[in-house]
């Protein structure tokens, strides 16, 4: 278990809980040495060749005397390193390595459920995205070289028009450090920063997830309609399956004493109103908030590849292992509310017993604990086994 007590270097000595209660969304932090003598697995050349691939989100970033371009991946022609002024950003590398998935993994005092990607960046000497602000928290920690960030938490985040990119208007910096391999600094949403690599230069950017207000509204509004059709036995949508508690809205309308009217094309008022009041029937409660964000945010992201029947020659069904332990691949996302599990988008088969839970919190579990479970939840971990969402390690 994480505790959340304890002083970590990674926040340069405060506890998790002290972090939160004191900076989180409120205050940007830098961090000395976070990670000391902390050494990237990927390489600058790793990065130049991981952003050729067609499956890696990517931009190429620059400006040159006609202002700020920008370039989608993938990039299969990159600037030279001794070129100056340029800058690539790699998205979800979490998905592809698991060594960026493990740094992102000791961000964890944060639910999961806000957990985004590491997204890294590489630069010449001058290269950087211009000053802009994101939605949503995030940690820059310096892999390779240095960096220069300037930040401002300036009311005015009005946008330069016309650009391919976001970049603010008017950028008034209020505290300017350098950061070297192990510095982290710590951004809350809608501080404005400039980021510009001396040298040579990589960069770890940890993302959180920040939903609109939109889109937890529209989510849980589909969810609302799948649940209405599939307890009229229909459980095709993404959110139906399987259906909750809740009214069956199987009547039909009826107008019994409606007078004739003088204007056919107009939409009766007692139609209006039953609508109305059909509407007030759905349920928007916990239960069904519960399965459209577990479903919706433990939705692999779309960097993820799983490799199947990996670990083809374990059989956790009949003869479970005695030792070794079972773990989350880097790309799954297993979520638990209540007694309800949600694994890479979908309900899971089975219930968030005591083991599911500490292999959804740990992301690993010790297979000691398999002879416990009953047939249905070693039928389940064998499915996510060969489906390559889980893997044995001996």
């Amino acid at each position: 278990m994480i505790d959340i007590h304890t002083p970590c270097a990674l926040l340069g000595g405060l506890t998790p809980h002290e972090f939160m209660r004191d900076y989180w969304q409120r205050k940007p932090l830098l961090i000395r040495q976070a990670l000391p003598n902390f050494r990237p697995t990927l390489t600058i050349n790793d990065i130049r060749q991981l952003v050729r691939r067609e499956e890696v989100e990517s931009r190429l970033i620059w400006k040159d005397q006609n202002g700020w371009q920008m370039k989608q991946g993938p990039l299969h022609r990159l600037p030279s390193q001794k070129r100056p002024d340029w800058t690539v950003l790699a998205q979800n590398v979490d998905a592809h390595d698991d060594a960026v998935a493990a740094l992102m993994h000791q961000f964890r005092f944060i639910p999961d459920a806000r957990l985004d990607d590491v997204m890294i960046s590489i630069a010449g000497d001058g290269g950087g995205v211009g000053p802009h602000f994101d939605s949503y928290d995030v940690f820059l920690l310096q892999g390779v070289g240095k960096r220069r960030w300037q930040i401002s938490q300036q009311k005015n985040l009005s946008l330069e028009p016309d650009l391919p990119l976001k970049i603010l208007s008017h950028f008034e910096p209020e505290q300017t450090w350098v950061l070297e391999p192990g510095d982290m600094l710590y951004l809350p949403p809608h501080v404005a920063h400039d980021g510009v690599a001396e040298g040579n230069c990589m960069t770890l950017s940890i993302g959180f997830r920040a939903p609109t207000q939109a889109a937890l509204a529209c989510g849980l509004l589909e969810a609302a309609s799948d649940q209405i059709m599939a307890r009229l036995g229909n459980t095709s949508g993404l959110y139906g399956d399987p259906p909750l508690p809740g009214p069956k809205l199987n009547g039909t309308y009826k107008d019994k004493g409606a007078a004739a009217t003088s204007a056919p094309a107009q939409i009766p008022d007692a139609l209006i109103k039953e609508t109305l009041a059909v509407a007030e029937k759905i349920q928007f409660n916990e239960a069904l908030a519960g399965r459209f964000l577990g479903q919706w945010l433990s939705e692999p992201s779309r960097a993820a590849a799983f490799e199947t029947n990996l670990d083809g020659d374990i059989d956790l069904f009949d003869e479970p292992p005695a030792t070794g332990t079972l773990v989350l691949d880097r790309c799954t996302r297993l979520l638990y509310r209540g007694s309800y599990a949600f694994i890479n988008g979908e309900v899971a088969a089975i219930k968030a017993s005591t083991p599911i839970k500490m292999l959804a919190d740990q992301r690993r579990l010790d297979c000691s604990a398999l002879k416990k479970m009953s047939p249905d939840v070693r039928d389940s971990l064998q499915a996510w086994l060969e489906d390559g969402w889980l893997h044995y390690q001996p």
